[in-house]
């Protein structure tokens, strides 16, 4: 059986057997607000990124606290994966937050392959990095109908392309750059936050007072 297909049984599984139910603290049967949905999906996804860039500055720069910005990272995808609990049940959010800690373990190999300055290890990091991107983007579009499967992976691939950005500009020296990726990955990173909140409210709007 090949990858999609365990990947989409297994998701189907899971969703099948999950209730909705809201994605902040509240009692289940409150309804939320979109607006502090939004700000908390937004919180999740900034720090995703902002622990992200505080990975690359420490891990290019062998300064010594990287393991323990490496932790705060993953443990960042745990919390987004709790997140989704509420809605899609415990099983969907340990495995959303497995698919995005590879994504982060697999981004340690990026930043180490441009590092090491081979082109091979570079090339197949990424493309390592771009099929966890594919496999989170179909694990999604299976929970939720109105997260298509091609904006998902397109806004993915994006992310990948903006967080090499800063990679690539810091090892160049060339600072300009790598602040123009960095910002431009976090508007793009908000989209993407803001993407999924807007699926979460479309799917369960008896759960939204406005």
């Amino acid at each position: 059986m090949n990858r999609r297909l365990v990947l989409f049984s297994a998701v189907t599984a899971v969703f099948i057997a999950a209730g909705p139910l809201p994605l902040t603290s509240a009692r289940a049967d409150e309804p939320q607000s979109a607006g502090d949905v939004r700000a908390a999906m937004r919180k999740l996804w900034e720090d995703h990124i902002t622990y992200t860039r505080n990975y690359i500055i420490s891990a290019l720069a062998g300064l010594p606290g990287s393991d323990e910005v490496a932790k705060r990272l993953l443990r960042n995808q745990d919390d987004i994966g709790d997140a989704v609990k509420p809605y899609y049940g415990d099983a969907a959010g340990q495995k959303l937050a497995m698919l995005l800690k590879d994504h982060i373990k697999i981004a340690t190999d990026v930043v180490k392959a441009a590092k090491s300055g081979s082109k091979n290890k570079l090339a197949a990091a990424r493309k390592k990095w771009t099929g966890n991107a594919d496999d989170i983007a179909i694990f999604l579009s299976k929970a939720n109908s109105n997260w298509s499967e091609q904006d998902l992976k397109e806004m993915l691939h994006k992310h990948l392309e903006l967080t090499t950005g800063e990679v690539v500009g810091r090892l160049k020296k060339d600072w300009a750059a790598d602040i123009k990726s960095y910002d431009e990955g976090h508007v793009h990173m908000l989209k993407f936050a803001d993407m999924l909140t807007d699926g979460i409210a479309k799917q369960f709007p008896d759960k939204f007072n406005g």
